[in-house]
């Protein structure tokens, strides 16, 4: 449900952003309802309350939302001392992988906290003019307890039976590849203050995007698309191998995913499909012909990073737009991949592997993809967790379980600590 982004019984939106002196961790800064987080190696974006948000669903969310943010941001009253990417009027935002699901949102808070590059900055925004709040470490997050894990409505070896016959259709049809999910569902003793789990990602993934977004929250290891100023960043993932903690023979593992016929092919048809659609809306870019190994402390993935130059004024979020859902989380031929991930994966995914991120008034942002992931459900002591994997012609079911499980570690450690 959509609402107008200006309140004519209110009028525009006040935003005033002004420097700050350094407030340590950013997240410690949260408090425990209504936050919001877009973190990385310990810069990044936090926020807190509710100046005003759109809910959005169906085919046009994008569109909508991106119509909604510009008229938002055209109206607004801003004095922005920082003027930096992330300072100024700013929205977090999440929305669902698939067009028929519901949940798309842009919230603009109350309060952002941000840091970069050794800046560090508040902004109050509301419908008049606020003193800038004093920044400090609110109460210590209370931690998970009592976590117990049961496999979602398809069980591995269901989900393994899924396995084969994706593979099977890929072997049939004329189709390259297919991404399936699967999710674990967490029961916690009570209500969990999301807060600590997001600590836990940022402090054992810091080359990751830790978000939190209307009770999403994860730590993406992939940057959808970052809009700076002109030039845009898309970092593409697809091949993955876990990593077994002896630093020798990981190394091996890395020069064999590198060399992984299977794994290399996974990743060209990802990268493709991000520079395909990258490529309308610039002026040069640059696509690296080989990937690199990407090493996170649970798995390494084939990782490439895709540049461009803008031309057409598009912002962060309509790029998000035109890259959803990339090969990366939904297959090659994409439409046809995601209408076999409809029609066999049995999976609610909700905004599991949609772009999730910030916009500021300037079109700039930072979307990643909800990887690694999970949705806290109303009643706040149950917690879905997702993972998923590309299916190719010669994908092994046991092994493509194996590499799921891998990818819940990191959310299902921060759960259980």
């Amino acid at each position: 449900m959509s609402s107008p982004a200006v309140d004519p019984e209110i009028g525009p939106l006040v935003v005033r952003s002004a420097p700050v002196d350094d407030p340590g961790e950013l997240l410690s800064l949260l408090p425990p309802d209504d936050a919001f987080a877009w973190v990385h190696g310990g810069d990044g974006l936090v926020g807190w309350g509710r100046a005003t948000e759109l809910r959005t669903s169906g085919p046009g969310r994008f569109a909508e939302a991106a119509e909604w943010w510009r008229e938002l941001s055209s109206h607004a009253v801003v004095r922005d001392e920082v003027d930096t990417p992330g300072s100024g009027l700013v929205a977090f935002g999440s929305f669902t992988f698939a067009d028929a699901a519901e949940g798309s949102v842009l919230v603009v808070p109350e309060v952002v906290v941000g840091r970069r590059d050794g800046v560090a900055w508040v902004t109050v925004i509301g419908t008049g003019i606020a003193a800038t709040p004093a920044v400090a470490p609110t109460t210590p997050p209370r931690p998970p307890s009592g976590a117990t894990f049961v496999d979602g409505p398809v069980d591995g070896d269901a989900w393994k039976a899924l396995v084969a016959e994706a593979v099977q259709r890929i072997q049939a049809d004329d189709l390259d590849k297919v991404v399936l999910a699967r999710d674990l569902v967490a029961t916690l003793d009570e209500p969990l203050d999301v807060r600590a789990p997001l600590a836990r990602l940022a402090a054992d993934y810091p080359s990751c995007w830790t978000f939190h977004v209307d009770g999403f929250f994860g730590s993406t290891p992939e940057m959808l698309v970052r809009l700076e100023r002109g030039l845009v960043t898309s970092r593409v993932l697809a091949g993955t191998i876990r990593r077994t903690g002896d630093d020798t023979h990981d190394l091996a593992l890395a020069g064999s995913l590198a060399r992984s016929s299977k794994d290399l092919e996974e990743h060209e048809y990802a990268v493709r499909s991000v520079a395909d659609s990258l490529a309308p809306h610039c002026t040069s870019m640059n696509v690296p012909e080989t990937p690199f190994v990407l090493h996170l402390p649970n798995v390494m993935h084939l990782a490439t990073d895709v540049t461009g130059v803008m031309k057409n004024g598009a912002s962060a979020l309509t790029l998000a737009a035109s890259l959803h859902p990339s090969a990366a989380v939904g297959g090659t031929p994409t439409p046809d991949a995601v209408r076999l991930i409809d029609e066999i994966e049995r999976l609610e995914r909700g905004r599991y592997a949609g772009p999730v991120g910030w916009i500021d008034a300037r079109g700039d942002g930072e979307w990643g993809i909800g990887l690694r992931s999970a949705q806290v459900e109303d009643d706040g002591r149950t917690v879905r967790l997702f993972a998923g994997c590309g299916i190719v012609a010669d994908s092994v079911p046991a092994d493509e379980l194996a590499e799921s499980s891998a990818k819940l570690i990191p959310v299902r450690e921060a759960l259980t600590s």
